[in-house]
């Protein structure tokens, strides 16, 4: 059974404190990398920072760190807004992604979370910038980290998990990563300035569950991303 999480505006942070032990890190550990994250909170400015190390080496030039919500039964309802806002008090320059699941799958018998499909929205924080505002259509939906084209739009009443993500893009970006976070909201509709229609796609793939065999070995960095 689903626990129906606040409807906003605010689902992190803000007037309600942050919490490490809402999140799970998900690194490229499972795939035999070398990468680690951790979300420390900031009690003093009810803040957390997403940060540890990047690792390309091990992996020959690809790799991820993540963070996710830990409840496999939260359940929180989008639809009443044009997008996401987060408040960025500091970054390190480096591209970073947030990314969104309306599907979760039974783990594997060791434990480890299976791959299904996440929308993910990437941003970087320029400097003297402190806010990011992300519409819906920059959810973008991925199949182990490479981009597929979808029939249907990412369930905003139904998203199940919110996540965090640093990854190299085959070499871009490597090292160790800090980025602080003041709180993610929801973007109030009639302040809007993005198009918010989640399923209007340009690509030319079509994920379908029957073609993606959760053991089947991907192209990209999709065999990095446990997502």
């Amino acid at each position: 059974m689903c626990t129906k999480r606040p409807s906003g505006p605010y689902f992190f942070g803000g007037p309600q404190r942050w919490s490490s032990t809402d999140w799970t890190s998900s690194d490229d550990r499972v795939r035999g990398g070398s990468s680690q994250s951790h979300l420390t909170t900031n009690d003093d400015t009810n803040t957390v920072t997403f940060h540890g190390n990047l690792d390309i080496k091990t992996l020959g030039g690809a790799g991820f760190a993540s963070q996710h919500t830990a409840s496999t039964t939260d359940l929180w309802d989008l639809s009443s807004y044009a997008g996401l806002e987060l408040s960025i008090p500091n970054s390190d320059g480096h591209t970073y992604t947030l990314n969104l699941r309306d599907e979760l799958q039974d783990p594997r018998p060791d434990g480890r979370q299976r791959s299904g499909l996440v929308w993910e929205a990437k941003f970087k924080v320029e400097k003297g910038q402190t806010k990011v505002k992300l519409g819906w259509r920059e959810f973008r939906p991925t199949y182990r980290g490479r981009e597929v084209h979808m029939g249907r739009p990412l369930i905003l009443a139904g998203v199940k998990q919110f996540g965090i993500m640093i990854r190299s893009f085959f070499g871009e970006q490597e090292g160790d990563f800090e980025l602080e976070i003041e709180w993610i909201r929801g973007i109030e509709k009639e302040q809007r300035r993005y198009k918010d229609d989640p399923n209007d796609f340009e690509d030319d793939e079509y994920y379908d569950e029957k073609h993606f065999s959760d053991d089947q070995e991907s192209r990209g960095l999709g065999w990095l991303c446990c997502w």
